[in-house]
């Protein structure tokens, strides 16, 4: 291997091929190199996240009165009723809020299902 390096080095610069004039023509391999690159970045970066997303879209559509949630914020609370767009958590003896279904981050306790850790 080493020899064949040295003789590619050692070749006399007229022997060498000139490059033509206006490139090299198309070559399919820098094309599957792309679309292996391609192939890589989805399977490591865009599926999983999209399954992530998944996860928590049928979380949240699950949602019910009764669920103990943790918020974006880190506020815990417990849902009191559910909007199309929003619900309604109680967070304190006498403190409700709306909050949009989107900043529920877990789901602590279903409802019915005291103790059960989720």
């Amino acid at each position: 291997m080493i020899k064949m390096l040295l003789t590619a080095t050692m070749m006399p610069l007229a022997q060498q091929t000139a490059p033509t004039v206006g490139g090299t023509g198309f070559n399919p391999t820098i094309l599957l190199f792309y679309g292996l690159i391609m192939a890589a970045m989805w399977f490591l970066l865009i599926a999983p996240q999209r399954k992530k997303q998944k996860e928590q879209q049928k979380m949240i559509n699950a949602l019910a009165p009764g669920d103990e949630v943790l918020l974006t914020g880190g506020i815990y609370g417990e849902i009191t009723s559910v909007r199309p767009d929003r619900l309604i958590v109680r967070i304190g003896d006498n403190t409700k809020v709306e909050v949009e279904k989107g900043f529920i981050h877990t789901v602590v306790t279903k409802s019915g299902h005291a103790g059960d850790k989720k």
